[in-house]
């Protein structure tokens, strides 16, 4: 069998090719402990209310590592613990934890006032922000990453409980989704994956 040859213009489109599709995918790929996410959803995009009462977008949140976590401050039980979970993250990242912030995004909008919010989200963690607006936009970002929440009937108090996720979505410095850390995988993945994220460049 005679050897393949390629023109040099045949080659030259090989060539260009595989730049790209490098550029694409990146030199080389992250080690990873959690589930990659990589590809698989959108970038960071909202708008929404922060709990100093300012509006506020993804955009102001570029150039740091963001943990996106949905959940509600009158929550009994997943939420306390979580965001309990996410301070001993930030501790054991040390001074890198200044380069991540997370969000706590309200899926019960009607009681999380900014307010209430900022007086939460502070009880656990300095890098913590609380986020909240319309439940329209609320409903959306859920959807956006195939997330979901459900409003339980109210008691005859007139209290509620919100079923969610309770999955954290791990974005890179420029708002592409990296990782996903749930209850099942082990605490320190979550930092290892940190330190990969956090240890990349700020972009310019």
């Amino acid at each position: 069998m005679k050897p393949l040859r390629f023109r040099p213009a045949a080659l030259l489109v090989l060539l260009l090719a595989g730049m790209l599709l490098a550029g694409c995918h990146g030199a080389t790929p992250l080690p990873f402990r959690l589930t990659n996410l990589t590809g698989h959803m959108p970038q960071l995009e909202f708008n929404l209310t922060s709990d100093e009462d300012k509006p506020v977008s993804a955009a102001d949140y570029r150039g740091k590592v963001v943990l996106l976590f949905f959940g509600y401050t009158h929550c009994p039980d997943v939420c306390p613990l979580t965001m309990a979970q996410l301070h001993v993250v930030m501790k054991k990242l040390g001074a890198q934890a200044d380069g991540a912030r997370i969000l706590f995004v309200s899926v019960d909008p009607a009681r999380d006032t900014p307010a209430v919010l900022h007086g939460y989200v502070n009880a656990f963690d300095k890098h913590a922000i609380g986020l909240t607006g319309p439940s329209r936009a609320v409903e959306a970002l859920v959807k956006r990453y195939r997330s979901a929440f459900t409003r339980e009937p109210s008691s005859k108090d007139g209290n509620y409980e919100v079923s969610h996720s309770s999955a954290i979505y791990v974005f890179d410095r420029d708002g592409n989704p990296r990782v996903l850390y749930t209850p099942a995988d082990k605490q320190d993945d979550l930092v290892h994956d940190l330190q990969l994220l956090l240890d990349q460049k700020e972009p310019t």
